[in-house]
């Protein structure tokens, strides 16, 4: 009988494409995972993996094993999901993921929740960009993950996931302090032309969005300085090196040498939470999706108008 979690092992190394990345993802030391492996070729008399400069490879054998892991690995958290629904409780491990703003303004409260009402529930966060949190979560390598998307850039979302929308999170132009455009109460996009830009790398559904949005306007954006983090971005913006266009949630107080303004109509990327069909009845996920529909309204209380 070949093991279970030297399985999964073996097809989070095909998913990731690396020991790495598949330690990461299940939560486990590089080392780990090759000793899970290596036992896997000792058990199958097979050899998995090849060496390729610093990194390695699966062999075609371990490929096709890593396909019959996925369908036995789909079967078992079947299983779970029915004796979870029986027991009527939230137990066992939960991968989350989730984007990076999302994972430092949203997730804290979610987990600590969770961590009260849950005590069985062993909750796990992972982050990643919405692109690749898409892919694990209908791989079945992630429980759930919380992502985003533009109205004008979508996320492809395959068959067989379930989507809950949480709602919008608003974007504002962040300029240093002293930039004419500051002097508006809200810049039209056309005058967003011939500045130059701080943003994310490109494969990233912000850059894709403020491309597009460029786009729009005859211009190709003049990115000056490739930024994954944002507060990295606020830094460069406060040293008056460009602009950016940052959304709300998990940013914090600006600085007093940043100015924020809108860009009507109000850009928004839309805040969901993913996850499989087939787990759908599991009381951990019902559990998760309400912990984040709660925080996520205490983030955005409905606005009253004033009387």
């Amino acid at each position: 009988m070949m093991d279970l979690g030297r399985l999964r092992a073996l097809h989070a190394v095909a998913v990731h494409g690396s020991v790495g990345g598949a330690a990461a993802a299940l939560g486990f030391t590089p080392s780990a995972i090759s000793q899970q492996i290596a036992k896997l070729e000792r058990e199958t008399r097979t050899v998995l993996l090849e060496r390729q400069g610093r990194g390695v490879q699966l062999t075609d054998a371990a490929h096709r094993l890593a396909d019959t892991a996925q369908r036995v690995l789909a079967l078992v958290e079947q299983a779970e999901v029915t004796l979870e629904e029986q027991r009527g409780r939230a137990v066992g491990r939960l991968l989350v993921a989730a984007f990076p703003t999302a994972a430092r303004g949203l997730l804290p409260a979610v987990l600590a929740e969770l961590r009260e009402t849950c005590p069985e529930l062993d909750v796990r966060l992972l982050e990643s960009d919405p692109y690749p949190a898409a892919e694990l979560v209908a791989r079945g390598e992630v429980d759930l993950a919380v992502v985003q998307d533009w109205a004008t850039v979508p996320l492809p979302v395959q068959d067989g996931l379930d989507r809950l929308d949480l709602g919008d999170d608003p974007v504002d132009l962040l300029l240093p302090a002293g930039h004419p455009l500051t002097e508006l109460a809200a810049v039209p996009v056309e005058r967003l032309r011939g500045q130059r830009w701080i943003s994310v790398p490109p494969g990233n559904i912000c850059h894709d969005w403020l491309l597009r949005t460029m786009r729009e306007t005859g211009e190709e954006p003049d990115v000056a300085h490739w930024v994954g983090e944002f507060q990295t971005q606020l830094a460069l913006i406060a040293a008056g090196l460009g602009l950016g266009l940052i959304p709300r949630l998990g940013r914090g107080p600006l600085p007093p040498d940043i100015t924020a303004r809108p860009v009507p109509p109000e850009p928004a990327r839309r805040i969901h939470a993913l996850w499989r069909t087939q787990t759908s009845r599991r009381p951990a996920i019902t559990a998760t999706l309400t912990a984040l529909r709660h925080h996520w309204d205490a983030l955005n209380p409905p606005h009253t108008p004033a009387a």
